[in-house]
């Protein structure tokens, strides 16, 4: 020790450790690289590349959707096409359905679905006139307010009909009746989701996706 030359004495040692050492270094941006401990840059990948692979994840995520399942069963009305996912049924749609009235995926044939078997069976006992309700479950997509249209019109009863004025006061909507007319339109689950039970307040029975012959022999049906 030597004061002349400002020593003091000893240095404490630093008993921060290695780990100290390493998160110093990580702040400044460099790494610790190999058995002899050189210092070397940190490599971060472009922020463009990484939201591209994002957004890829993403894409990928809103198109990784299951495959849905259909078949047709004849009726008198004609042919009906019966979609179903997985678990639900997911649309009946008419014989000169306009395309893109309801927006589907792909679909691939099978009859022998479950719920498409069930389906053909309880929509066959409609027409002969030995079901009035049916058991089914249902997936209608759409919209938060046009899933609130179609199940106020799952609560019309069989043989009885209401107007676009009744479901919006039905729905807490009342002053949407023309929003009420094109959600009605859009049901993509025709008959077993009565949209045909729909008139207007006159009594006129108003636009329908199959057609108003279709909807009449509908109505005339339940009032049997």
């Amino acid at each position: 020790m030597n004061p002349a030359r400002g020593d003091i004495g000893p240095r404490p040692r630093d008993r921060r450790g290695l780990g100290f050492t390493i998160a110093l270094l990580k702040n400044a941006g460099l790494v610790l690289h190999g058995h002899d401990h050189t210092c070397v840059p940190v490599r971060k990948p472009p922020a463009t590349l990484t939201a591209s692979r994002g957004m890829r994840r993403r894409a990928e995520a809103d198109t990784s959707t299951a495959m849905l399942h259909r078949t047709t069963l004849a009726s008198p009305l004609g042919a009906l096409t019966m979609v179903a996912d997985d678990t639900a049924l997911v649309a009946i749609l008419w014989p000169d359905d306009k395309p893109g009235r309801v927006r589907l995926e792909a679909t691939a044939e099978r009859p022998d679905h479950p719920v498409l078997a069930a389906a053909a069976t309880q929509l066959t006992e409609y027409f002969a006139g030995t079901r009035t309700r049916f058991d089914l479950p249902l997936a209608p997509r759409g919209t938060a307010f046009q899933r609130d249209v179609w199940r106020a019109l799952d609560a019309i009863p069989y043989g009885e009909t209401r107007s676009y004025a009744d479901i919006a006061q039905a729905i807490g909507r009342p002053t949407a009746t023309r929003a009420v007319g094109a959600a009605n339109g859009r049901n993509p689950i025709s008959i077993v989701t009565p949209c045909h039970r729909v008139i207007g307040r006159s009594g006129a029975l108003t636009g329908f996706a199959g057609g108003l012959a279709a909807k009449q022999h509908l109505l005339a049906l339940e009032q049997r």
